[in-house]
């Protein structure tokens, strides 16, 4: 699995989550971030032209593989505002308590090996007026899609290097100690439905 989890699915990932639509639903939230900004899941990089220079004074990036990291590049040298980039996980920020002003969390609590504790971690480090950026795919409001969100999970998660599609987004955020001020929960337009159910929305901390 070490050639396929550090170098096929990383240029898969970048691929997929640089798509168009995506593109247009990180336009949606991502230029919402402000002051110091932590993004966890940073990938290679797709949110940072999203980013408005004069509201964002830095952008903390956390991401764990070191493929996605060497696909990042372009993008940094591209980047409109300051970018301090962390090898780690989620779990464990390298930010001290209550020192960002935005949280950015997109495409990421699918695959993160501990949702609970990553979002702990970014209600940590958020300050008390902090903001939470949501953007993610997961668990469907259908009970029937959900059924075969559950189903087709095991063997997604195998061929999507830890990929989940069934992790419901909302309750996981609320159970971490954050209110949602705002929510919009949607099917991504040309995804199954399986894959496709997204939420994008905004939280605070309690």
């Amino acid at each position: 699995m070490g050639f396929y989890v550090d170098r096929f699915a990383p240029r898969l990932t970048h691929l997929c989550c640089g798509s168009r639509r995506i593109a247009e639903q990180r336009g949606l939230i991502v230029p919402q971030a402000e002051g110091v900004v932590v993004e966890i899941g940073f990938g290679s990089g797709h949110n940072l032209g999203f980013y408005r220079k004069g509201k964002v004074t830095q952008v903390v990036g956390v991401e764990p593989n070191a493929g996605m990291l060497r696909l990042a590049d372009r993008n940094l040298a591209a980047a409109p505002v300051p970018v301090e980039f962390h090898q780690g996980v989620a779990e464990d920020l390298p930010l001290e308590t209550h020192s960002a002003d935005t949280a950015v969390l997109t495409y990421t609590l699918c695959s993160v090996a501990e949702p609970a504790r990553a979002l702990s971690e970014l209600r940590r480090v958020l300050k008390p007026s902090g903001k939470l950026l949501l953007l993610e795919h997961g668990r469907s409001d259908e009970p029937g899609v959900a059924r075969w969100q559950d189903r087709l999970d095991p063997f997604w998660t195998v061929c999507a290097a830890g990929c989940h599609l069934n992790r419901p987004t909302r309750q996981a955020v609320e159970a971490a100690g954050f209110s949602i001020e705002q929510l919009d929960t949607f099917y991504l337009r040309g995804a199954p439905h399986v894959l496709g159910f997204h939420s994008r929305g905004i939280a605070v901390p309690r």
